[in-house]
């Protein structure tokens, strides 16, 4: 296949990353790929959906994958999969030797093991510029879930119109469900039986890089999972706790101990990131040497300082989230600069993600999510004309239309975008600038 047809089939199909910040697949096709990656190490603790789809769709997945390589001219196709999730690994060992050039990366039970720089230089040694993108390094990373999605379209002409996502926690029944796009964060907990606590909060994407978001939030084509917790669980709180107090609690106990440094992993992989120079500069106003500040857009967000390394509790990840998003706002850009060494000590500062969840309080809630792959039926969904990275789709549609499931409702804008579905039958409510409010058609 050519790979412009197939990027025009990843475009008017809608495929963007499944998950993180939704990135247009159809852009990330580029012939300087040397190694093409698909992530399946499941980085967020509790987190299935992964692991669970390539397991049953392990050839589908795994021949459009193959698809991708021989389309960019591509090398290798290495499948990064952590090897405790042994019936995924033995579902692809099973179909990998049909499709020549594929072959396994096998990753440890770490965090996070998924993140983008961490899984490229696990599986092929290369080291991504701080700041750059991996195809500089010759590589591309593609989502398991995305790839299934490319599947439906090119064999099955079925664009993104639902998402798989991991309802579990404070649940009566953990699920691993298939929800229409616009269907609500509340939709999904009703299908998991409802929540077992008074007053739930909703952690939405994960307890790591989640976010607390209300029951009416619809679900997007990034929502990987939704994590039902009590108000007064650890996670719930910090999420919670104030940036000025944060500060405030940093300059009065951040004894500089450097743990938050120590197991940073993009630091570890040589990128110019220290979150403890960082604490130290922001909470005594040392501006001495701006590049303590401007190295912020190195940090990955992974949350591990403030989670798992501190000892004291404090936020580095968060303050620094602060500062880089004051500075992109003020127009700064990342400086340009190269990776130090690789440490020497990287293999003996892993988090292991038992360790991880346990002082999370997470480990009670590791049950089993059996997946549901049949797309549920809601009675209305509000579906975001922005779930992707670059421009928001143009709205195709307006108040009082029929329209059926899996039609376009929103085109792609000029730029980096891809186009919007209805993902069920009905008449369009509402269409502003923001949302495609559709109703269920009456039968």
């Amino acid at each position: 296949m050519e790979m412009k047809e197939l990027a025009d089939i990843l475009q008017k199909n809608g495929v963007v990353g499944a998950g993180g910040a939704g990135f247009p697949t159809y852009a990330k096709l580029d012939k300087r790929a040397e190694t093409i990656i698909m992530n399946c190490a499941e980085c967020e603790p509790l987190l299935k959906l992964h692991r669970q789809l390539l397991e049953k769709h392990a050839d589908e997945i795994v021949s459009v994958f193959h698809l991708i390589m021989e389309t960019v001219g591509a090398k290798e196709a290495i499948i990064g999969i952590k090897k405790a999730y042994k019936q995924a690994v033995e579902a692809l060992k099973g179909v990998i030797p049909k499709y020549p050039g594929v072959k396994l990366g096998l990753l440890d039970e770490v965090y996070p093991a998924g993140d983008e720089v961490v899984l490229i230089y696990e599986v092929t040694g290369k080291v991504v510029r701080p700041g750059g993108l991996p195809i500089e390094s010759g590589v591309i990373v593609f989502n398991v879930e995305t790839l299934y999605n490319l599947y439906r379209a090119l064999h099955k002409q079925e664009p993104v119109v639902d998402k798989l996502v991991s309802v579990v926690a404070e649940v009566n029944s953990p699920i691993t469900v298939r929800m229409p796009l616009g269907a609500t964060v509340e939709d999904a907990v009703a299908l998991a039986g409802g929540a077992k606590i008074k007053n739930p909060v909703y952690f939405v994407g994960g307890p790591m890089m989640g976010n607390i978001m209300p029951g009416t939030a619809p679900i997007t084509k990034t929502t990987n999972a939704i994590l039902v917790l009590p108000e007064n669980h650890y996670l719930v709180q910090r999420k919670r706790s104030n940036t000025e107090v944060m500060l405030k609690r940093a300059a009065a106990s951040c004894c500089q101990c450097s743990m938050c440094t120590d197991l940073c992993p993009r630091h570890l992989l040589g990128h110019p990131i220290q979150p403890h120079l960082f604490m130290r500069a922001a909470t005594c106003k040392d501006v001495q040497d701006p590049n303590i500040f401007l190295d912020t857009f190195f940090c990955c967000s992974c949350g591990l300082c403030e989670l798992y390394s501190c000892f004291q509790g404090l936020s580095p990840r968060t303050l620094m989230a602060e500062y880089k998003n004051g500075l992109r706002a003020a127009g700064v850009k990342a400086p340009q600069v190269q990776a130090a060494p690789v440490s020497p000590a990287r293999e003996f500062r892993k988090a292991p993600m038992k360790r991880l969840m346990a002082r999370l309080d997470l480990a009670k809630y590791d049950a089993p999510a059996p997946l549901q792959d049949e797309c549920v039926s809601v009675e209305s969904v509000k579906i975001p004309l922005r779930q992707h990275i670059g421009a928001p789709a143009v709205a195709a549609v307006k108040g009082g239309d029929m329209v059926e499931r899996g039609q376009i409702i929103a085109n792609p804008a000029s730029g980096l975008s891809v186009a919007i579905h209805a993902s069920i039958s009905g008449r369009v409510r509402t269409v502003d600038a923001n949302f495609i409010t559709i109703d269920k058609a009456e039968r």
